[in-house]
């Protein structure tokens, strides 16, 4: 009996031992639980924050993003006008060259004139002293017609001699001016860079530049000419220059050059006046750009109906047409060329085609040049030029516009004393 009493006290015991062990357990679980919520809501407090912040770090990466790409498009605009510059300084540093050797050359003459006619004043002297010495019936007709002649030489050298002075002082004055464009080009490199570098992202406002031929006129304005340039690029041809290239020309009939594109790779120097290639120039432009000329010597430009109506004065002119199609294959047609000034409004004259091109030009010959704000095409009801863009000798409105719409093709067309075109064929205009 009392070892069945000591087994049950000994089990309640054990019941009892256990029944504490799982409290404890039970406590601790709670306190881990409520340790663990605790890390959770700091985690998501952490968690949270962390976001905020990489949102602010990602904002500011896409704003250095956008800045340095508008730096690198400032920094590329920046060398693209450097180049330029460069470029127009050369331009002026050949030309101040060129202007150096004429200035020297016109030195050397004065001086051999100045030569002459000491000599020839010596000769008068003593043809003077002879005639003194001579009674008055003795001095012969010959003697006294050698007199006049020599005195009206002495006339014409010292007209002569006066108006190379003055050259040599224009050429002086010209040589200063171009000195002083050459310093504010090298200048304006220096300032634009340093410029540029210090501006903002928001001040960026990027434009593509320009050229047009008249452009490079602007060196001449305010200059007199007393050297002789070339008419024309025949003429160039003919001084032996053999590279194609700008070069600056000066008619007769004009009062100051203008620079044109020469083509000397046959022909004996051909005069381009319009180029086609790529469609990167609009030819629908005014009378009074289609007057002055537009575009790119470098590319696609038109040289302008003043400057053609200059170059074609003389006479003896040739129009050559070259175009090529999309296969590359080329053909030609040339005219014998005539055209008015601007009182006829630049009327057009073609003669004698010749050259393995359809002549599409012909129903146009004796046609005023029309643009869309300048109608003088021969179409009752309506403007070719408004029409079909581009301005040309329209009839009503004929086969042929070369400064049409652009189409892809890739052509040529020049004249040589020659004046030259090189566009491609639109037959209809297109």
């Amino acid at each position: 009996m009392k070892s069945v009493l000591t087994s049950v006290l000994l089990v309640l015991l054990l019941a009892a031992a256990s029944t504490r062990s799982r409290f404890a357990a039970l406590d601790e679980v709670r306190l881990l639980a409520n340790g663990l919520l605790q890390l959770g809501q700091s985690l998501r407090e952490f968690v949270h924050k962390t976001r905020g912040q990489m949102n602010d770090i990602f904002q500011k990466i896409n704003i250095f993003d956008r800045s340095f790409y508008q730096l690198s498009v400032l920094a590329s605009e920046i060398r693209d006008e450097e180049e330029e510059l460069k470029k127009t300084t050369l331009i002026l540093q050949a030309n101040n060259e060129e202007v150096k050797s004429l200035s020297l050359e016109i030195n050397s003459k004065v001086e051999g004139i100045l030569e002459e006619r000491s000599r020839l004043q010596s000769k008068v002297g003593g043809l003077e002293e002879q005639l003194s010495s001579l009674s008055q019936g003795l001095v012969t007709s010959q003697q006294l017609a050698e007199i006049g002649t020599l005195r009206e030489v002495i006339h014409s050298q010292e007209k002569s001699i006066t108006e190379l002075l003055r050259a040599v002082r224009e050429q002086s004055d010209q040589l200063n001016d171009q000195r002083l464009q050459i310093n504010s080009l090298e200048k304006k490199v220096g300032n634009s860079l340093a410029q540029e570098t210090v501006k903002t992202p928001d001040s960026l406002t990027p434009e593509p530049p320009t050229l047009t031929p008249d452009s490079y006129t602007n060196f001449f304005v305010g200059c007199v000419f007393p050297i002789d340039l070339p008419s024309d690029c025949s003429d160039l041809f003919g001084r032996g220059r053999r590279v194609s290239g700008v070069y600056a020309l000066k008619p007769t009939n004009l009062s100051r050059p203008f620079m044109a594109f020469c083509d000397m790779s046959k022909d004996g120097g051909v005069t381009v006046i319009q180029r086609r290639m790529d469609g990167t120039v609009n030819f629908d432009q005014t009378w009074q750009k289609y007057e002055d000329g537009f575009g790119d010597f470098q590319g696609e430009f038109w040289l302008g109906l003043k400057k053609m109506h200059a170059l074609v004065a003389r006479g003896n002119s040739i129009l050559r047409i070259e175009v090529e199609d999309w296969k590359l294959g080329k053909r030609f047609v040339e005219y014998n060329l005539h055209l008015g000034g601007a009182e006829s409004y630049y009327k057009i004259h073609l003669k004698q085609p010749m050259g393995d091109l359809p002549d599409a030009m012909t129903n146009q010959t004796g046609m005023m040049f029309s643009t869309k704000d300048q109608d003088n095409d021969s179409h009752q009801d309506s403007s070719c030029a408004a029409s079909y863009t581009g301005g040309w000798w329209f009839n009503a409105c004929g086969y042929a516009n070369l400064n049409g719409r652009h189409v892809s093709v890739r052509p040529r067309w020049r004249p040589s004393r020659r004046a030259a075109f090189s566009p491609p064929v639109h037959p209809y205009g297109e």
